[in-house]
């Protein structure tokens, strides 16, 4: 590697920036250029897995409370929570609903301020602490509107994580990289779906005890776990890649130019102001090519809002209904982490996402025409697997395809993510006629088949992108910018 005079990456990335072309053997920072080949491949091994080490962790504890903290109304049920309170059937579903419509409503603007302040990993911290707190609140509801209410504020709080966890690892991770981080972020969900329920089991012993219920003793303690947990992470998770706990200078200056080399520049929360993110990236048909997968896809993942009851259709009692639901979530980590993994090495989107909605398909045909438990069951056990993995890959390609400018990406995030957590509010209505579910799975099956005709286009379009690129034809407003395009910037599809 030639040296060069560049001392540190704060001067490469103004000359980036400043229209300066891309050149890795020019432009690389004089200590990592200094290495031999076999030593810069050494050192980025080891700041990857230092980072790892690091980061996910956090992420994937914050989001298995986050998972648990918005999920455990579907635990609670179980444990008499409607009769308890005196609520209905409708109520419950309509407590189940409104979180998601300040979820869905506060994730962009969320977004948008975390792209924008210095200190993004407290930011997330804060908002952990805080929805923590409002959890735990829940164990001193006394009716309908004192669990609305806490469902409502405990649905904008939690709009800061998903989202905001997705925008962050974008600050650390490229795109050969994004994927699998991905996937090991959602597996946290699935982690809470798969022990949450082994959790709620052992909390609910407590039904009774000091006088508080069992599902009073759920929201408590999952809360107070929320909150004591995000204030230690506040120290360690990092702010930006400049500085990473426990990693030395040249590793993180390896982190920097891991970014820059593959997207042609380094981020820049003021390159364009925060409504004009948000206005390309509305205006950007890879935006809604994208959303129309993951929307479809989030048609059928509202199946998890009511994992227990439709597991409690198969006719066990309450403690092996809970013992059932674990599996599918464990299978789902594992599924997620293999298909993750090998997306971002064969650097392919389309094939990881369609191959496992045809899975879902499957699935769903299983469920609407047996009432057979161990067919059911089967059907049941390769659900979340199938159309999770799809969701991850799909996330992957949001982040991937709408990189820069840095505030359009942050907006983009959020408002996919938003609009697809729109079916967590109607989807709900669909689970009726226990046991069999028949519109609901109906609705499943349509919607897989929607999702993979979405992909397949998202990929046409991209794949015509490419073709211009290659070209060298412009590609507008909504193509790469022009220091990705002097990079060979090309999207992965």
């Amino acid at each position: 590697m030639e040296d060069v005079k560049l001392d540190n990456l704060s001067e490469l990335i103004e000359n980036v920036q400043n229209g300066g072309p891309v050149d890795a053997a020019l432009l690389m920072p004089a200590n990592l250029a200094a290495l031999s080949e076999d030593e810069y491949k050494k050192l980025g091994k080891r700041a990857t897995l230092r980072m790892d080490c690091v980061i996910m962790p956090v992420l994937v504890i914050m989001f298995i409370l986050n998972f648990l903290d918005r999920q455990n109304l579907a635990s609670a049920k179980l444990a008499g929570i409607e009769q308890d309170l005196g609520i209905s059937d409708v109520q419950y579903q309509t407590c189940v609903s409104i979180l998601f419509v300040g979820y869905i409503l506060l994730q962009v603007p969320s977004n948008l301020v975390l792209g924008r302040i210095k200190w993004p990993g407290v930011y997330i911290c804060c908002g952990m602490a805080v929805w923590g707190a409002i959890s735990a609140l829940m164990s001193t509801v006394q009716g309908f509107g004192g669990l609305l209410a806490a469902r409502v504020f405990l649905g904008v709080v939690e709009a800061i994580f998903f989202p905001g966890a997705l925008y962050f690892l974008s600050l650390f991770y490229n795109r050969k990289q994004y994927a699998l981080r991905a996937a090991i972020l959602y597996s946290g969900s699935q982690l809470g779906n798969a022990f949450g329920t082994l959790f709620a089991i052992g909390v609910l012993r407590l039904d009774g005890q000091h006088g508080l219920a069992g599902w009073r003793w759920l929201f408590l303690i999952e809360g107070v776990l929320t909150t004591g947990l995000a204030l230690t992470f506040a120290f360690i998770l990092p702010n930006s890649n400049q500085k990473i706990l426990g990693m030395s200078k040249i590793e993180c200056d390896w982190v920097q130019w891991n970014m820059l080399s593959d997207q042609g520049q380094n981020n820049n929360s003021e390159e364009i102001s925060n409504k004009q993110g948000f206005i390309l990236a509305v205006t950007d048909p890879k935006t809604w090519l994208l959303t129309g997968t993951l929307y479809s896809i989030f048609i059928v993942s509202a199946l998890t809002n009511f994992f227990p009851s439709v597991v409690g259709g198969l006719g066990y009692d309450r403690t092996t209904t809970y013992g059932l639901t674990a599996p599918p979530f464990v299978l789902s980590v594992i599924v997620m982490l293999v298909i993750g993994f090998h997306s971002d090495r064969q650097q392919e989107r389309w094939l990881h996402i369609v191959a496992p909605l045809i899975i879902t398909a499957i699935a769903n045909i299983i469920a609407l025409s047996s009432l057979n438990v161990a067919a059911r069951y089967f059907a049941i056990l390769i659900l979340p697997g199938s159309f999770y993995s799809a969701a991850v890959v799909t996330l992957s390609w949001v982040s991937n395809s709408i990189s820069q400018p840095a505030p359009k990406r942050a907006a983009a995030i959020a408002l996919v993510n938003a609009i697809c957590n729109t079916p967590n509010i109607w989807g709900s209505y669909l689970y009726f006629g226990a046991p069999r579910y028949v519109v609901a799975f109906i609705v499943n099956l349509v919607a897989a088949g929607l999702a993979i005709g979405f992909a397949t286009a998202t990929r046409i379009y991209l794949r015509r992108q490419n073709a211009k690129l290659d070209r060298g034809e412009d590609t507008g407003k909504h193509g790469p910018t022009a220091a990705q395009v002097a990079s060979g910037f090309r999207y992965i599809i």
